[in-house]
């Protein structure tokens, strides 16, 4: 993809601002400096790749210091440049202030195609590009927390904890320097599924309003509709397996790299998986049909579109083609600013990227916390109440006479697990978050869909912050 391509991400990304602007109450002067991003760091380094030297290009971006530190993943992928970069890192100052996380927005790249390098090379450079930030100061428990994103995972995240353990021994609390990290290496149960699963939460709660529903030709609540999901990576994967498994969703298309597959009655998402990972490729998949576009996914018949790959997916030469009523924007800046417009007249509801897909934020503040308090969540509490339900059950049972069942009492009586409570925490974060949405939404006669008014949730936080710091009156 051409820069000229990715400066129109960051370019989507400035006019969806400057529309919701003006619904903000904030003066100019504290929008500018909120839309400016404050730091960028661009770098090139060698690293040795075989028998020769690469150098490779990478980035750092932080956009937002009004809180600190500032939170955003590192991706690794062969489009990355600086444009894509700032966009990704502005998203993230608002995405923070939408579900309240109290961080800034930051986010990272390095340009190169992991699949062009062996696991070892692939640490060599991670390594080295966590040298470059610890030198620059550009990471750090208080500074700037990076997490997984396209193309990266746990096993980069642990490489890059271990790299800043090395430099920085001693540092208390140096675990909380990055988050994504494998459960085993101070990370945090539940954060691989956390995107995916704050997608789910998100549809369900957009589905959950009658009148909103009714506007779009549909009953309230998940049980039956369709979906397509572009995208089988971590998010898409399990945003499609909790859709199906906890909303009854019914997936009749999937798109990854190397096709698309499409069955109106239905495809199981892990067993679709299995099939990717025995023959490589989710075409062929036993009972469904091989679509001849990857990109027609888009255009599938269904109640809900989920773009779950890369950033403009739906432009304005696709968007008219579009015919699911609803679209979850899993992925960063999948729909651009024309597209929108286009969608808009059309009476499609777009559920925007900062909210939809902050679930991976949500949970990986989480995981910061637990790495500053040092002890998992529910060890302290979880037998307590486990034993607190066991005697009032049991009291109810004196009571009544009556007994119940060992697999019923065990259920009633559980405690929760780490697991449990993130879960949790990441519901109430996601419903929270929708309702000052679609309250924006709804009061606000000049706004007329939900990224403005997204934005507005956003802005009127972030400037908040800045009118106590005393920066702005």
């Amino acid at each position: 993809m051409s820069k000229s391509v990715h400066g129109g991400f960051l370019e989507s990304v400035s006019r969806n601002f400057d529309k919701a602007a003006p619904h903000s109450g904030l003066h100019k002067g504290l929008l500018a400096q909120i839309k400016a991003c404050n730091s960028v760091y661009q770098m090139r380094f060698p690293v040795k790749i075989g028998s020769e030297y690469q150098v490779i290009e990478a980035y750092r971006v932080q956009h937002s210091h009004h809180r600190l530190p500032t939170k955003g993943g590192i991706r690794y992928s062969q489009k990355v440049n600086q444009e894509e970069v700032m966009a990704l890192a502005s998203l993230m100052t608002y995405k923070c202030a939408i579900v309240d996380v109290p961080f800034g927005g930051a986010k990272g790249g390095v340009a190169i195609s992991p699949r062009d390098y062996t696991v070892s090379q692939l640490q060599k450079i991670t390594r080295r590009y966590t040298t470059e930030l610890i030198r620059k100061n550009f990471i750090g428990p208080g500074i700037d927390v990076p997490a997984p994103d396209y193309g990266t995972g746990s096993r980069e995240m642990a490489w890059i904890l271990d790299t800043y353990i090395t430099f920085k021994g001693g540092e208390i609390d140096a675990a909380g320097c990055v988050t994504g990290k494998p459960v085993n290496q101070n990370g945090i149960q539940g954060r691989t599924e956390a995107t995916g699963r704050g997608v789910y939460y998100g549809i369900r709660e957009a589905c959950s309003h009658k009148d909103d529903m009714a506007a779009l030709g549909l009953k309230p609540g998940l049980e039956g509709k369709t979906m397509a999901i572009q995208g089988l990576g971590n998010v898409g994967y399990h945003a499609g397996v909790i859709s199906q498994e906890e909303g009854g969703v019914k997936i009749i298309a999937v798109a990854e790299y190397e096709g698309a597959v499409y069955n109106k009655d239905g495809i199981d998402i892990k067993k679709l998986f299995k099939h990717r990972k025995k023959t490589g490729s989710i075409l062929d998949f036993p009972g469904a049909k091989n679509m001849k576009q990857r990109k027609r996914v888009l255009e599938v018949d269904c109640d809900i579109l989920v773009p779950a790959a890369l950033e403009g997916q739906i432009t304005k030469v696709n968007a008219d083609k579009v015919k699911a009523k609803i679209i979850a924007e899993a992925a960063n800046g999948p729909v651009t600013a024309d597209a929108e417009e286009i969608l808009l007249k059309k009476g499609v509801m777009v559920i925007p990227d900062m909210y939809i897909n902050a679930g991976g934020v949500t949970v990986s503040y989480f995981e910061w916390l637990k790495n500053l308090s040092h002890m998992r969540f529910g060890r302290m509490e979880k037998r307590f109440n486990a034993n607190k339900y066991r005697n009032l059950v049991e009291t109810v049972e004196r009571m009544t006479g009556k007994t119940i069942g060992a697999k019923e009492k065990d259920f009633l009586t559980k405690g929760a697990d780490e697991v449990d409570l993130v879960r949790s925490g990441l519901e109430e974060t996601m419903i929270t978050a929708y309702d000052q949405i679609r309250t924006n939404f709804k009061r606000n006669k000049g706004i007329n869909d939900l990224r403005s008014a997204a934005f507005v949730s956003a802005l009127k936080k972030i400037g908040s912050d800045y009118e106590s710091l005393g920066i702005f009156p």
